[in-house]
């Protein structure tokens, strides 16, 4: 991969981003003709990894001069900035935004990989992870394994190999550097989730996707560090809308309305899904009587033709809306009924809705719930499934952001838990046991409320002191292997592993 300098140029141009090129502290819009065709060879916002020959991104709220010193004591000659330094650089180019224009230049240097590809994008509060899972498995059948996944628990992109995601949204340089690698590897399809964060700072600028799903909005993410306001937030979220081809918007969202209003300003396409009581949606689902995994979808018109019943894996409801949105956007780019019926058939998430039984019998789910919606659908489930027993909850909540969920935690486990067991989450720079009594300090009416910092001893906990008719939600970490503490992802067995080596060694 390569760009030259007049290419940056005219990108940078045509976006209106381009303040000045500063070449031998002279400030000019023009390039001398010794760099007009000099090319980039790499690009970079890390000052670790840079060359002689690479584009050094200065990017971020912590950015620090002395990074863009460091680097061009490894050898720099050009960097991109929206500040002007006053370093020994070959060139610089000040920019009026520096994440835009990573955006557009890293797409121009990849050259253009989400050209080569079907986009499928999913945003909302909850059920982003396993809705990008049901399509995967879907399109599977549809193009023999050719699809790449971005999701907030695991990535891949040669539809095999999987590793572990560190944002829901990775930086746009990033983002096109796994989508060329996507292209590299024959894929087809590229499945992703869009968090509120990437267009609040422009991870996906100028990125238009063949379908965008919204699935939902509560509040969520309200932190000093995220969004300030839940307005704010929200409003990141719907950008989807605009920047999708296609759109698949839920009926029962919160703010459905305005969702159906701002697609229809945007003249975007869309398709309107959602349970069998609302009559104005494309397709609807209900669950078939006696079988709560069964489940079946109607259109009037069903120009998908994805009309039928299906069973899935996963329990319930909230995920035969999540199963639904889907099939429609496979069904948009190529999957028929049969892709849909099977994949939805197979499709497993890790971390959600995973299910072990106790030695007494007790069951335990182990779920990525981690916001007050998805925990508060879980334990309704839950406890449901269990309605002559205790529910057992083990909880934390993340630390530096999404401070909010705190007081959300303890509202739903003040009207469906029965004994909470606070314990870590991620705390990062935070201290746990903060975390644990601003959880606690909300918690009302009957609940047993203990706190064991150690996740592995609170889930021990919580297992030891069932009984045969409760149940067990192990929340918020599903399959997750890392700790965040401080700024270091500390190894973590994952919920389920340790529920599993604890029942299992408790047997002997």
């Amino acid at each position: 991969m390569s760009l030259s300098l007049k290419s940056i140029r005219d990108c940078l141009l045509q976006e209106n981003l381009l303040k000045e090129f500063i070449v031998a502290e002279k400030w000019q819009l023009t390039l001398p003709d010794s760099l007009d065709n000099r090319l980039v060879k790499d690009i970079s916002y890390d000052s670790r990894t840079v060359t002689s020959d690479t584009l050094f991104f200065c990017k971020g709220l912590n950015f620090k001069e002395e990074y863009l010193e460091k680097a061009i004591q490894s050898g720099l000659e050009l960097y991109i900035s929206e500040t002007p330094y006053d370093v020994p650089a070959t060139l610089g180019i000040i920019v009026t935004d520096i994440r835009k224009a990573m955006a557009v230049l890293s797409m121009a240097f990849y050259d253009y990989p989400q050209n080569k590809l079907k986009l499928i994008a999913f945003t909302g509060t909850k059920g982003k992870t396993t809705a990008a899972y049901f399509t995967k498995y879907i399109l599977d059948h549809t193009t023999n394994n050719k699809v790449a996944m971005l999701s907030t628990m695991n990535s891949t992109l040669d539809g095999k190999n999987y590793f572990k995601s560190q944002l829901t949204t990775p930086e746009s340089l990033d983002l096109y550097r796994m989508m060329a690698e996507a292209v590299k590897n024959e894929m087809s399809h590229f499945i992703m989730e869009v968090s509120s964060q990437a267009y609040k700072i422009n991870r996906v600028y100028g990125l238009f996707f063949d379908v965008g799903i919204f699935l939902n909005i509560t509040p969520d993410h309200i932190s000093p560090i995220e969004h300030p306001t839940f307005d704010d937030y929200f409003y990141c979220k719907r950008q989807l809308i605009a920047h999708s081809k296609t759109v698949i918007i839920n009926h029962e969202s919160d703010y459905f309305s305005l969702l159906k209003e701002m697609a229809t300003l945007k003249q975007v396409p869309m398709i309107v899904y959602g349970t069998e009581k609302n009559e104005a949606v494309d397709y609807s689902y209900q669950t078939i009587p006696g079988d709560s995994l069964s489940f079946t979808i109607r259109s009037a018109k069903d120009p998908l033709n994805i009309n039928g019943n299906y069973r899935l894996l996963l329990g319930g409801d909230f995920n035969k809306g999540n199963a639904l949105s889907a099939m429609i956007a496979s069904s948009l780019v190529g999957a028929t009924q049969k892709d849909c019926q099977k994949g939805i058939q197979e499709a497993t998430v890790p971390g959600r809705m995973e299910l072990l039984t106790n030695n007494n019998n007790a069951k335990v789910y182990v779920d990525y719930a981690h916001n007050y919606d998805s925990l508060k659908n879980l334990l309704a489930y839950v406890k449901e499934e269990h309605p002559t027993g205790r529910l057992i909850v083990v909880i934390g909540s993340t630390g530096n952001k999404a401070i909010s969920r705190r007081k959300d935690f303890s509202k739903v486990l003040s009207e469906l838990g029965d004994v909470a067991i606070l314990t870590t989450d991620d705390p990062a720079d935070e201290d746990p046991i903060t975390i644990c009594k601003q959880i606690e300090e909300h918690i009302t009416g009957d609940v047993k409320i203990r706190t064991v910092l150690d996740r592995a001893e609170a889930i021990a906990e919580a297992l030891r002191i069932s009984q045969p008719e409760d149940a067990v939600v192990l929340a918020g970490k599903g399959a997750d292997q890392f700790q965040k503490i401080g700024g270091i992802d500390t190894p973590y067995p994952g919920d389920y592993q340790i529920a599993e080596s604890i029942i299992w060694h408790s047997k002997k």
